[in-house]
């Protein structure tokens, strides 16, 4: 682990390596909270495992109440951890943060319940949480993910991974986009609109058709159609990519 000055030059340079709003050392120093909120709790994680736990709340309090940065004393923080905009941010007592993550306003890592240990998220390294979302439970995001704004992801991510919408799902994973085959393994609400949606239209066409011939007098004939359309639609009939889970 390095030493605490070393820390503070690693963060300092993280926040020029990811905010182009940096202009000069002074500003960075003064006024960004989110580093000022990453030392603070340098200090109160020293007393937490030391055993000096009212200290070490105490101390993350008046960081919070500064910064509106609230990170319990107990999560253990990887290196360039990089908070910006961070008013509201929460990170929980058995949270886990790996290095080069960047936190963005608003961002909970935080608890379902009640339950005892392990409770808070995992977080690999080179990770970036956008603004309000929302990880929750004893799940663990893998290296180099991306988490979409306003998310809420209940369920563990794999490395290289681009996660959206409520609930947390994945749309991109290794570089190629992925489509939903299976509502059981990644609940989508709204895939599962759109392939009723489509397969009711198809149902409604052929009974149409059906109609119509009635009303001419012949018998139904699909031959006028290239190809007669499936029953039912899979997700892979309405996108034209390969991708799979």
């Amino acid at each position: 682990m390095p030493g605490f000055f070393q820390s503070v030059r690693e963060d300092i340079a993280a926040v020029f390596e990811s905010d182009p709003a940096a202009r000069s050392y002074l500003e960075v120093l003064i006024c960004y909270p989110g580093l000022h909120a990453v030392w603070a709790h340098h200090v109160s994680h020293w007393l937490w495992l030391r055993g000096m736990r009212f200290l070490a709340r105490l101390n993350s309090q008046i960081a919070r109440f500064f910064t509106g940065i609230e990170i319990h004393p107990g999560a253990e923080i990887g290196r360039r951890l990089f908070i910006d905009h961070g008013m509201g941010t929460v990170i929980g007592e058995t949270a886990i943060v790996g290095d080069d993550v960047t936190l963005y306003q608003g961002v909970t890592l935080g608890g379902t319940g009640k339950e005892k240990g392990k409770r808070h998220p995992t977080l690999g390294n080179n990770i970036s949480i956008g603004s309000g979302a929302k990880l929750l439970g004893n799940i663990t995001i893998g290296d180099n993910c991306r988490v979409g704004a306003g998310s809420v992801v209940m369920r563990s991510v794999p490395a290289n991974s681009t996660i959206v919408g409520v609930p947390g799902h994945i749309v991109l994973r290794d570089g190629r986009r992925v489509v939903i085959t299976d509502p059981k393994d990644i609940r989508d609400p709204l895939s599962d609109v759109i392939i009723k949606l489509a397969t009711e239209l198809h149902e409604l066409r052929e009974k149409f058709q059906e109609h119509s011939h009635e009303a001419l007098g012949a018998e139904p004939d699909f031959s006028i159609d290239e190809e007669k359309p499936p029953a039912k639609i899979s997700p892979q009939d309405l996108f034209q990519d390969d991708y799979q889970i």
